[in-house]
């Protein structure tokens, strides 16, 4: 394995793009703390991200860590059509049209601006706003008018005016919009991602539990595992966890009906902070996390965290209270995009990140005896893991360990056990190498492939003791709480807590 720095419990979650092309800049993500890798679908063509699928793969076949993919659809995008070279000026309080056709016509009014969907003429209503350049230039719609030869558009009064250029995003955060949530482009993706391996896939322009069923459903079609929802159950080695974006008011709305859908949440405030009000960010991303955990599903926090490290070696201290204010809002990743993407200094990007994870989680540690996170939906089904999880948060607390070890074949039991907030390490144990992979993304959750299960419980404990002190993650004589079943190697075993101390004869099982 490479020399690499102690990680965190929060897990780091690394876009890839040219300035990862490189093996060795890859590799110093990972030695730095990076356990997961986003490949954006909105950038580059599939032979880009099958070049950076297989580093992925050969860098963790090399290190033997488990490292998780995570496909990023792009969805419906809207945005200005062709204008001239240089783009027009706009400026405050004149008015501009938006009209349904995506190219600028030689010699027309320069007020009369392209877009890529016809549909924003019709669906755009007087008084809704319309957003360009990421909220940058600010419009407000006034009305439909005839242009003309059976053309219409959609004529608007500029708030705040600037540069406008060719296939600058349009947001319409008022409006009601018919486009679905994934796009022709997005199906092909989705296809290249069951065919390639690809860990995760995260659902951008999610609105409602409608928009995540329809990638689940055609994600069960497509690995052959039948219905969606006994895919999500009972398929873990071929069923792709579905991430669903929040970047839309109507998603906060629809909160908990998607959180019935998703595996994952990712809060992405980019586009959250152009269609909502800045102001109201902040609390939203805290509900959403606190939505998330109540289903006992992880969430992602995304977008501009340390974004001043693009260019600059040192993040601000605003980026900085940023990341940690998220851990203790309770992300259980934090990504970074540009940074590494693009950034000059993506391996001291993913490091910085990593220390501030790190030093949180040291003062969590410290706090008060705390209760279990408890996820209210999953107490109400009487899930046997679940009440499993939460005895062994107590036992974890109550008797000091350190670790907790498990034999998770479907990486259930770890996910359960990563949702609970133990804040300490969760060694997981597998023989199959996508559950690896996938569990890799949990927080506080160590993968660790086997080619087979030990035969005996006993031998288990051996196995645990033995890797705890070839890492140098705990000493003889420390407390390890070890979750198992009957037997090892089966999906939906686990069903006792042990109480194990390394190297020494304690031993306390409850079943």
């Amino acid at each position: 394995m490479p020399n690499t720095a102690p990680t965190s419990l929060t897990k780091i979650l690394a876009t890839l793009g040219p300035a990862t092309d490189d093996e060795q800049a890859l590799r110093r993500l990972l030695e730095n703390g990076a356990r997961a890798f986003r490949l954006n679908f909105s950038h580059g063509d599939f032979d880009s991200h099958l070049d950076r699928l297989r580093m992925i793969r050969r860098l963790s076949d090399a290190t033997g860590h488990a490292l998780a993919i995570v496909g990023d659809l792009q969805g419906p995008k809207i945005r200005v059509g062709k204008l001239p070279d240089g783009g027009v000026e706009i400026p405050a309080g004149s008015e501009i049209i938006f009209k349904e056709a995506p190219d600028h016509i030689d010699g027309e009014d320069a007020r009369v601006l392209p877009c890529t969907y016809a549909p924003l003429v019709d669906e755009v209503q007087a008084g809704h706003r319309v957003l360009i350049n990421d909220g940058a230039i600010r419009t407000l719609a006034v009305e439909t008018v005839d242009l003309g030869s059976g053309r219409r558009g959609l004529r608007c009064c500029v708030m705040v005016g600037g540069l406008v250029t060719t296939g600058k995003g349009i947001n319409l955060p008022d409006s009601d919009i018919s486009a679905p949530a994934i796009t022709e482009r997005d199906w092909e993706c989705v296809e290249w991602a069951v065919e390639n391996g690809i860990d995760f896939l995260a659902l951008s322009f999610v609105r409602n539990a409608g928009d995540v069923r329809m990638l689940q459903q055609r994600l069960a079609e497509l690995t052959g595992s039948g219905d969606a929802a006994q895919t999500r159950c009972n398929t873990p080695a071929t069923k792709i966890p579905v991430i669903a974006k929040i970047e839309k008011p109507q998603a906060v709305e629809n909160i908990d009906e998607i959180l019935q859908e998703a595996d994952l949440l990712m809060v992405a405030r980019g586009d959250l902070g152009v269609e909502m009000d800045l102001a109201v960010v902040p609390a939203t991303q805290k509900h959403l996390i606190a939505r998330a955990h109540a289903y006992g599903k992880p969430a992602i926090v995304a977008t501009q965290m340390l974004e001043s490290m693009i260019t600059n070696a040192s993040p601000t201290r605003a980026e900085v209270s940023d990341v940690a204010n998220a851990i203790y809002d309770g992300a259980d990743i934090v990504m970074l995009s540009g940074e590494t993407a693009v950034g000059a200094h993506g391996d001291m990007a993913v490091d910085t990140m990593r220390r501030i994870a790190i030093e949180t989680e040291r003062r969590l540690l410290e706090s008060p005896r705390r209760q279990p996170r408890i996820s209210s939906k999953l107490v109400e089904s009487k899930n046997r893991l679940s009440a499993l999880a939460h005895g062994a948060f107590y036992v974890v607390h109550d008797a000091d360990a350190r670790i907790v070890a498990v034999w998770s074949e479907s990486g259930d039991a770890a996910q359960l056990l990563s949702q609970i907030g133990l804040r300490i390490e969760i060694l997981a144990f597998t023989t199959e190498p996508r559950v690896a992979n996938r569990m890799a993304l949990g927080a506080g959750v160590t993968p660790i492939l086997r080619r087979a299960a030990p035969e005996h419980r006993s031998d288990f404990d051996t196995l645990v003791d033995r890797h705890i002190l070839e890492n140098g993650l705990g000493d003889t004589g420390d407390r390890v709480v070890v979750l198992a079943g009957k037997p090892l190697g089966s999906a939906g075993a686990v069903n006792t807590i042990s109480l194990h101390t390394i190297g020494g004869d304690e031993y306390c099982e409850m079943s």
